[in-house]
This record gives structure tokens, C-alpha cells and sequence, in this order.
């Protein structure tokens, strides 16, 4: 059983820089919370898991606990998608972050909830 001190290696690829921000998240920390306390600023919104600003997308696997998020779907996780703001690191991962136009777009394509989209019609 892994220990509340229990840390993991989280690295994120900013859209404005070619370098990887490395940062360790806390088991039960949330990665959005150790971004900020790190010097590093995401997007982010209501901060519940709903309105999908602060997307980012796993790069190269890994397990994210997406159990604080008011809605998160089986789908959202199948497309490597995370909502950092409310995600706990289960593994070491790498994210792709600002993917909040990309989430909300594949919502739609699938039918599910998509607050704050905007009508392209």
C-alpha cells in the first residue's frame, strides 16, 4: 500500500516553451496545485472538474486520479485526456497541457459535456 508522502515525477509540455517543466506531485496532490506552487501557471477555471479549462492530454501513458472531478468520463481517459486541477498522479507522467479546445472538441464528437463550448455553426 503506497504512503501519503508517496511523490511522483510529473513533467509538462507547455505550448510556449520547447523545455519539459518537471515537477513532483503528491499522491494526494493535485497536479494543478503542484504546478502552481512549482512557479508554474495553467489554465484552470472552476477548479471541480467540470469546465474543462485546465485539459492536458498523458503523453506516453500513465495513471491519473480523476475521483475529485465533478465530470470525468470513461472516454475522457481512453483519450489520454486529464483535468489536472483535480487529478492526483497514480505514476510518473508527462502531459501535454492546454488541451481545452482538443477535450472540448472530442466531447462533442462523443456527445458528452462539453460546458463553455463555443457554437462553430
Amino acid at each position: 500500500m503506497a504512503q501519503d508522502s508517496e511523490t511522483f515525477q510529473v513533467k509538462l509540455l507547455l505550448p510556449d516553451s520547447n523545455e519539459e517543466h518537471t515537477i513532483q506531485v503528491g499522491r494526494e496532490e493535485h497536479i494543478w496545485d503542484a504546478a502552481l506552487a512549482a512557479g508554474i501557471v495553467l489554465p484552470a477555471l472552476c477548479h471541480q472538474g467540470y469546465c474543462l479549462t485546465c485539459a492536458a492530454r498523458l503523453e506516453d501513458g500513465g495513471e491519473v486520479d480523476q475521483s475529485d472531478s465533478l465530470a470525468y468520463f470513461p472516454e475522457d481517459r481512453e483519450a489520454g485526456f486529464v483535468l489536472p486541477c483535480t487529478g492526483k498522479p497514480r505514476s510518473a507522467l508527462k502531459l501535454r497541457t492546454h488541451q481545452q479546445r482538443q477535450i472540448r472538441e472530442f466531447r462533442k464528437q462523443k456527445r458528452l459535456l462539453a460546458p463553455y463550448s463555443w457554437s462553430e455553426e
